[in-house]
């Protein structure tokens, strides 16, 4: 509180964002703002504007933020567990929004949304993950399971391992996903490699190898769009 018992200069505002997002939408909102009241639930009575904003620009912007590691949000000053704790539920929830855009539903059909997906979960991983999307005769996606996880630019594949769980799903398509923590998304030789073995792997078996994407800074880089599949 002011002194002199003045209302502090944020009062109203909690009201008045409510009633903007309600009225408006979300479109209507900056990054820091949408942030800034996601963070109210960590601070009930306090002015979250001026974490919001020093968030944003520690980490660049609001995707940056939610799915920084906690370690990471932690260094930020005047942070704490409560905040933190909030900021990985937007993360989690916006995982979850994606992915139930793509599950069980034909993805060839709904090609943006697999991306959005896979962006949402893999893009700001901090070490090198590699996820097989299991699909079925419809090329509905049944499963996304992580199949091996490395170093910062190293990530072991099998491709019997993965027909092998090919075939214990019933699954009649893969599609393979991998990041890269640099941002660049060219392709290395070990990955060109690795995935012609998978290709032939899988062609043994009768399923099908729809694409490897490669998720970092931009656009995923697709194997089929740039014929290597």
């Amino acid at each position: 509180m002011a002194e002199g018992g003045d209302k502090p200069h944020y009062h109203g505002h909690r009201k008045r964002m409510r009633a903007k997002l309600l009225d408006s939408g979300p479109d209507s909102f900056r990054d820091y703002e949408i942030l800034e009241m996601a963070l109210w639930a960590a601070s009930p009575r306090g002015d979250t504007k001026p974490l919001a904003k020093m968030l944003i620009e520690a980490f660049g912007d609001f995707a940056r933020v939610i799915s920084a590691d906690p370690e990471r949000l932690a260094e930020v000053p005047g942070i704490g567990e409560a905040a933190i704790a909030q900021i990985k539920l937007l993360d989690a929830a916006a995982v979850r929004l994606a992915r139930a855009r793509v599950m069980n539903r034909n993805v060839l059909s709904s090609w943006q949304s697999l991306i959005d997906y896979c962006r949402a979960s893999k893009q700001y991983k901090k070490t090198e993950e590699f996820h097989i999307l299991f699909l079925d005769r419809k090329n509905v996606l049944v499963a996304d399971e992580v199949q091996q996880k490395g170093t910062v630019d190293h990530t072991p594949v099998y491709p019997r391992e993965i027909v092998k769980r090919a075939l214990q799903l019933e699954a009649s398509a893969l599609i393979m996903v991998h990041n890269h923590p640099s941002g660049d998304t060219t392709p290395s030789r070990a990955d060109i490699d690795m995935t012609k073995q998978v290709l032939e792997a899988a062609k043994a078996v009768g399923v099908v190898l729809h694409d490897h994407l490669v998720i970092g800074a931009g656009e995923p880089y697709s194997f089929r769009s740039n014929g290597l599949l």
